[in-house]
């Protein structure tokens, strides 16, 4: 069984491309006059929240389509292409950082994505785990702040100190989201592990599930109207 470390945590890796040119641009720009670490990852977690949109009808389950330079270029990504992002712009920044994923019970989609999934359990959610402080800190930029706001959820802040995970209830105090098991967290994404849990969880084929000019931010305006 192959031991990691820490620097494993730090290097570039098939999707964690954080030593790629508009990957350590974008790090750099976030960071500029952040004086620790945790600044600097607080700065990167708001930068891959609200400026690269939540899309799950992106859900790409390839390399290159995972990669973080990719995410950065497209402006949008599904909750693991946007960890990956953020993993990437800390490793960029000489910060430890891997992936994590949970089996979560989401209770707030949209019609399109229930009538595709058959279930409202999303495996393998992705998340981000960052070392700082000595500690790992969990990180989840998934839902930029304009979509918080039509789903009626509180923004999900990251201080860098304490876990930002989903909150489980919404601003009505309807159940938004449970966290059904943790699957381990990783220094480059399971992509293997995914799609085989997909084909056998899901009714649909996980490499044919983008769809083109879908937007889950309109999906979900248009169902919340009135």
């Amino acid at each position: 069984m192959m031991t990691t470390t820490i620097k494993d945590y730090l290097e570039a890796s098939a999707t964690i491309d954080c030593d790629h040119a508009s990957i350590t641009a974008f790090a750099a720009r976030h960071t500029i006059d952040a004086g620790t670490p945790r600044e600097q990852a607080m700065r990167l977690y708001y930068a891959v929240r609200d400026s690269v949109r939540y899309n799950p009808y992106d859900l790409t389950l390839s390399v290159a389509g995972l990669r973080a330079s990719t995410t950065l270029a497209k402006g949008q990504g599904w909750c693991v292409a946007k960890a990956i992002l953020l993993a990437a712009g800390c490793r960029a920044c000489g910060i430890p950082a891997r992936l994590g994923f949970a089996d979560v019970r989401n209770h707030l989609s949209t019609q399109r994505m229930r009538e595709a999934m058959q279930t409202d359990v999303f495996f393998w959610h992705g998340y981000c785990s960052i070392f700082l402080d000595g500690v790992w800190v969990k990180a989840t930029p998934a839902f930029n702040i304009e979509l918080c706001e039509r789903l009626k959820l509180r923004p999900l802040e990251f201080d860098g100190r304490t876990d930002a995970l989903f909150h489980p209830f919404d601003l009505d105090g309807q159940r938004h989201m449970e966290y059904l098991r943790y699957l381990g967290e990783f220094a480059e994404v399971p992509l293997d592990q995914i799609i085989a849990t997909f084909r056998r969880e899901y009714r649909f084929d996980p490499l044919a599930l983008t769809v083109p000019g879908a937007d889950f931010e309109q999906d979900v305006a248009e169902e919340n109207q009135g």
